[in-house]
């Protein structure tokens, strides 16, 4: 009678030795090599930590106006102002406006001020103002990832947005999206800013 161990059953345990090595070896490799850290953000996108929020003051900006002449949005200080940011493609926009004109033109000596911050080309503002023209002042910016309306705290890109500066240069609230009906005195009432936070 042969004493020779079972063939089957000699490799069937060199070949679970194998496996086990294997995957011993795949593992260790896997805990010395480190994570893979997130990558930085492009140097041209702006940090959501960089546009303004309720109770900041308003940030520095100086835009052209459609005739080319730079305008310092710090000169409209004294007075609270609105800031409504559209573009002659922005179908919500285009509604809103007719609106934001009757409210610009009711205003007191001293009550709210009204700027339109257009993230569109001259060209196409020009031709929007020759049909549905405003007596209030537009400024022009180029849409993109650093524009006014993302340093206004418009950290999703989308139109209208609008923004209530008090008269002391402090943002009192943010909007996103059209006004509603009837909807552009009440959230325009100024008042009080929060403290910025520190």
């Amino acid at each position: 009678m042969s004493l020779r161990p079972p063939h089957r059953t000699v490799l069937v345990a060199a070949f679970a030795a194998v496996v086990g090595i294997g995957a011993g070896v795949w593992f260790f490799d896997r805990a010395a090599t480190p994570a893979p850290s997130p990558s930085p953000s492009p140097p041209s996108v702006r940090s959501p930590a960089s546009a303004a929020g309720i109770g900041d003051p308003l940030p520095a900006i100086t835009l052209p106006d459609i005739n080319g002449r730079p305008v310092d949005l710090a000169t409209f200080g004294g007075r609270p102002l609105l800031i409504n940011v559209w573009a002659s493609w922005c179908g919500p926009c285009v509604e809103e406006m007719p609106a934001l004109a009757a409210f610009s033109a009711a205003q007191p000596a001293g009550g709210v001020q009204v700027l339109g911050l257009a993230l569109d080309t001259e060209e196409g503002v020009r031709g929007f103002l020759a049909r549905v023209p405003v007596a209030y002042p537009i400024v022009l910016d180029t849409p993109g990832p650093t524009d006014a309306s993302v340093r206004l705290g418009n950290r999703q890109g989308l139109l209208p947005y609008s923004v209530l500066v008090d008269a002391d240069g402090r943002i009192l609230k943010q909007k996103l999206g059209p006004f509603q009906a009837g909807e552009i005195e009440a959230w325009a009432a100024p008042e009080r800013a929060p403290p910025a936070a520190r």
